[in-house]
């Protein structure tokens, strides 16, 4: 089999650096990264530029801005508009320089918010997205469209995937923008170091989330990429080809919370404040589909909690603030 070129855009975030440590397993890749300094996403010109002067056979495309509902709440503009600027110029120049292969990573916020659980792939454009992160969703629902109408119009084998909720190493900790886990694995270690007798929560506790691993959905992504695609293609339709990434399992903030201070060390009180937003009452992906095309998880949420604040501790002088 011939050396397989891949480009993986957002090599340098957590679901980047989880895909490479996927594909270096496989010793016919030749994995192609740049960082931002080398390459800028959002400009067309640029990116055009670099397809043209690498031959690149297939791309995973984990570039994004992401953040939690704090970041998307102040910085909706950022959301849609880096997003969209991203997902566009990648696409459209790796059909310019006849790129047959790419994998789009989406996100669980494209559905409904009230959509019915578990969230089946056919949910997509039935109801109102949740207006906390609606211009991250809607830039996302773009993306997976953008790759279905390149499949439709000129026979691309562009894929998309819709994973759940994810942590693990190389996650962003910010104290403000970062997402549940990393924010509470931070707030509550340094609430332990600080010998604080209680950590305020965002919320009730009460909405239901379901958590995947980091490494276990870059081993999801590399499957289905690597999937016949009459194999593939018996399970998607023109319209309607994304496909859920996920554990079938829930837990929820509350929980969830419990889990991390049992992880920590932390002996104090989680005190959970109802005046600060929820989002979503309960997201849990339908998963099935990509069961039955022959993958399933592998690292459970202690597990995986555990791995995250170990690295967590080894890393907290050095980790990404932005």
């Amino acid at each position: 089999m011939n050396s397989q070129r891949i480009f993986v855009a957002g090599s340098r975030g957590m679901v980047g650096s989880a895909i490479i440590r996927q594909l270096e397993q496989d010793q016919t890749c030749e994995i192609i990264t740049t960082s931002k300094q080398e390459l800028d996403l959002c400009n067309q010109a640029s990116v055009n530029t670099f397809f043209k002067q690498n031959k690149v056979d297939q791309i995973y495309l984990a570039a994004a801005r992401v953040g939690g509902i704090g970041a998307n709440s102040q910085y909706p503009a950022d959301f849609i508009y880096q997003n969209l600027m991203i997902q566009n110029n990648i696409i459209h120049a790796a059909h310019c320089n006849d790129v047959q292969k790419l994998l789009f990573l989406g996100s669980s916020c494209i559905y409904p918010k009230l959509a019915q659980q578990p969230i089946a792939e056919a949910a997509l454009l039935t109801g109102y997205l949740e207006p906390t992160n609606e211009p991250y969703a809607i830039a996302k629902i773009a993306g997976i469209k953008m790759c279905e109408s390149y499949n439709r119009q000129y026979g691309r084998d562009y894929r998309s995937v819709m994973p759940t909720n994810l942590y693990g190493i190389h996650d962003n900790f910010h104290p403000q923008n970062s997402h549940v886990v990393p924010a509470l694995i931070r707030r509550i270690h340094e609430a332990k170091v600080a010998n604080l007798d209680d950590v305020a929560i965002w919320g009730t506790g009460l909405p239901l989330r379901e958590f995947l691993y980091v490494d276990d959905m870059a081993e999801a992504c590399v499957h289905i990429q690597n999937l016949e695609f009459s194999v593939y293609q018996q399970h998607i339709t023109p319209m309607m080809s994304h496909i859920n990434i996920g554990t079938n399992e829930e837990v929820s903030i509350l929980q969830l919370a419990h889990v991390i201070k049992d992880v920590v060390g932390y002996k104090g009180q989680l005190i959970f404040d109802s005046t600060q937003p929820d989002g979503t009452p309960r997201k849990l992906l339908n998963s099935q589909k990509l069961n039955k095309l022959g993958w399933n998880f592998k690292i459970g949420l202690k597990q995986g909690l555990k791995i995250t604040y170990d690295w967590f501790i080894e890393n907290e002088n050095q980790l990404r603030q932005v």
